[in-house]
């Protein structure tokens, strides 16, 4: 890709194309629910703690870059979207294996479908196969198979937002056991859960702040 995304602009854009498909009644976002989305504990790779100034500031570049813009909804506080539907033409599938890749990071088929599954479900793995193959197929990619790496016996998979990744080696070589990975998906899907909440009870509380400060003209 021509333009190059720092990580908070990835983290940013990811949160967006991640809550339009999870939580589409509270889509677009304001700066406080996106805010809370870019510090989920769960469900990110790496964890942020990031100040709603960073966050203006990756909405700058990003809307200047063409990813983002603020959206027409907003009347009491302003609210922002993603524009990657109509920048590069993407279906909910490609947009899903997209915000799950920009959240976390690199990762496997299997755990693409685990984790894409709040957004929107796979059938099979094969499909999940399908829709990375049309994304690294583009004229411009925008996911690359990474090497498979000593005692993985799958590929990981990255977006290219942020440039072609250097690989690294793995810290674990010896890939867990089915049991151990079913026992992850759930707690990951538990996580995933209450890291919806902590979104909700954001989007709630500004909406409330907003509520508050329309009374206020009429007391």
């Amino acid at each position: 890709m021509e333009t190059i995304l720092n990580d908070i602009e990835v983290r940013v854009l990811g949160c967006l194309v991640e809550k339009e498909l999870a939580t589409p009644e509270y889509y677009p976002l304001t700066l406080n629910a996106l805010t809370a989305a870019c510090n989920q504990k769960s469900n990110r790779e790496p964890v942020m703690a990031l100040e709603e100034a960073e966050v203006v500031r990756a909405l700058d570049s990003l809307r200047q870059k063409g990813f983002a813009r603020q959206s027409a909804e907003g009347v009491r506080a302003a609210k922002y979207c993603h524009c990657l539907s109509e920048k590069f033409l993407l279906e909910p599938p490609e947009l899903a294996v997209l915000a799950e890749l920009l959240v976390r990071g690199p990762q496997t088929v299997g755990e693409l479908r685990t984790r894409t599954e709040r957004m929107r479900p796979f059938a099979d793995l094969g499909e999940v196969e399908q829709v990375l193959q049309e994304l690294m197929e583009r004229q411009a990619p925008l996911v690359v198979r990474l090497p498979r790496q000593p005692g993985r016996k799958e590929n990981r998979f990255v977006h290219l937002f942020a440039g072609v990744p250097e690989t690294a080696p793995e810290e674990r070589l010896i890939p867990p056991e089915t049991a151990r990975q079913q026992v992850i998906a759930e707690i990951e899907r538990m996580a995933a859960l209450e890291a919806e909440v902590a979104f909700l009870r954001a989007e709630v509380t500004e909406l409330r702040r907003v509520v508050d400060e329309f009374r206020s003209q009429f007391e």
